[in-house]
């Protein structure tokens, strides 16, 4: 019944917006509003859409882009649903008024571009939950372009307000990207969040945690001694930009239609239509490797050369399972802590606190006066200590004279019962997974290999060859 009750409702609102509106047209006028209602029982999982305007498929192998408002209900099911104006390319959401600032409703989803030409998002009750800021300059109408940019235009077609300035965690084709602006992803029910920046020297990735920020990927351009102005997403991939617009630096990718900075792994992709397979593939990502990327394990997780997690057992309860962010930060200050050494391990991250000149000892000794500080990472041959705010992104190695990762654990902590040597237990554990696999592949080879000898052993003997016959006497 509840299946049935959504089906008709979103139905009904696709139908009576098509009558007042023109279902699909490009462009709405002021005055126009719609209004999206959420079934009469509230209902987890529903999603309800009214496309209000699409543009044409340059291609009739590639789908466009259509502006729809939408209603999803809560992660929390608290009883509530999201209200959002987005924007679609095929079916991959492609940017949101609700990426930044979340609107909730109860009941009722209202989208009204005003007569003084304000675009506005509002419940029931008339509270404004989002709207475009544009009163009183001259708007008359809302559009979205061939590139999929939803723009708000004045009579002699100049842009009031575009969705292009205001970037989520998707950089469209065609569309531009200024220095110190920045795509951002947020993992679902996690506190940190992932950033694509163009700072002026290069692009990067960054992990952001509370106050901590940490680099995990980065492009810098080709030539050297140029800055980075802008960074723009064409026909050939992503281009860098300098101060007099030449191009510095280019990813190259061709007949990309997005590009899109993942929630869940952090990863960026580019992304390219398949008409086989009518969906959208990457066709590069940032990353490559799993371990590479921060995420890859849980805090306190290291990613093994098999791709598996193992784990520091450094919590108080021992089950590296359960830990998750929020644990982590809440018990960030360790300040009565001791240092051990990791061998064969490093961290993806970068952009620690760095000091230089000094010894591994003395590295080892600053993490462990820092409350802050969870682990530090030293390298002899630049006498270079990193120290860093959270246990992530650490992955095996082969091991390399010279480098050192150390993390924090608590005083007295005995991290396995039969080992007590923590140093010993650590060492032993990064390998263990990989070691299990590889003695499962060399005790499969082994059993193969004495199968097929002891089949060979049961055959009979071959029969002996015949005696070579004397040749006839032809002497007369």
């Amino acid at each position: 019944m509840i299946m049935m009750m959504k089906f008709y409702t979103f139905t009904f609102l696709i139908c009576l917006f098509s009558k007042l509106q023109g279902h699909c047209k490009s462009d709405i006028s002021l005055g126009n509003s719609l209004t999206l209602t959420s079934p009469l029982e509230y209902t987890p999982g529903f999603i309800g859409k009214a496309y209000i305007m699409e543009t044409e498929s340059s291609s009739t192998r590639e789908p466009g882009f259509k502006a729809a408002l939408t209603m999803e209900s809560s992660d929390k099911d608290d009883g509530r649903y999201l209200c959002s104006l987005q924007i679609f390319l095929g079916d991959v959401r492609v940017w949101s008024s609700g990426h930044y600032s979340k609107m909730y409703v109860s009941s009722k989803c209202i989208i009204e571009l005003t007569k003084d030409g304000d675009l506005r998002l509002k419940s029931s009750n008339k509270h404004v939950g989002w709207r475009s800021g544009t009163s009183g300059q001259g708007v008359e109408r809302l559009e979205i372009q061939s590139t999929g940019n939803l723009v708000l235009v004045d009579a002699k077609n100049l842009i009031k307000w575009q969705s292009f300035n205001f970037p989520t965690d998707v950089m469209l084709s065609g569309q531009k990207l200024d220095v110190a602006t920045q795509l951002t992803s947020f993992p679902n029910d996690s506190t940190l969040f992932y950033s694509f920046e163009i700072l002026r020297d290069k692009i990067a990735l960054f992990l952001n945690l509370n106050k901590l920020k940490y680099s995990y990927w980065e492009y810098k351009p080709i030539e050297k001694n140029t800055t980075v102005n802008f960074v723009r997403l064409g026909l050939k991939g992503l281009d860098l930009f300098d101060d007099n617009s030449h191009i510095i630096g280019r990813i190259e990718q061709p007949l990309i239609r997005f590009l899109a900075l993942g929630n869940r792994t952090g990863n960026l992709g580019l992304y390219s239509y398949k008409p086989e397979k009518g969906k959208f593939e990457a066709t590069f990502q940032a990353v490559s490797d799993t371990c590479d990327l921060p995420v890859a394990c849980k805090p306190y997780g290291i990613c093994t050369f098999s791709k598996s997690c193992s784990c520091i057992k450094v919590v108080s309860n021992g089950d590296c399972s359960s830990i998750n962010v929020e644990e982590v930060v809440s018990v960030k200050r360790l300040c009565d802590h001791e240092m051990v050494e990791l061998k064969g391990v490093t961290t993806v991250l970068r952009n620690g606190t760095q000091v230089r000149n000094i010894s591994k000892e003395r590295c080892e000794e600053l993490c462990k006066k820092d409350c802050e500080c969870g682990a530090a990472s030293y390298s002899v041959s630049g006498e270079s200590c990193v120290m860093y705010g959270i246990v992530m992104g650490v992955k095996q190695i082969e091991r390399v004279s010279g480098l050192s990762y150390m993390v924090k654990i608590p005083k007295g902590v005995r991290l396995s019962d039969e080992k007590p040597n923590v140093r010993k237990w650590v060492v032993g554990l990064v390998g263990g997974i990989d070691g299990f696999v590889i003695l499962l592949l060399l005790s499969g080879f082994a059993f193969y290999f004495i199968r097929k000898r002891r089949k060979r052993l049961s055959l009979p003997p071959p029969p002996p060859p015949p005696l070579p016959q004397q040749p006839a006497n032809t002497d007369s």
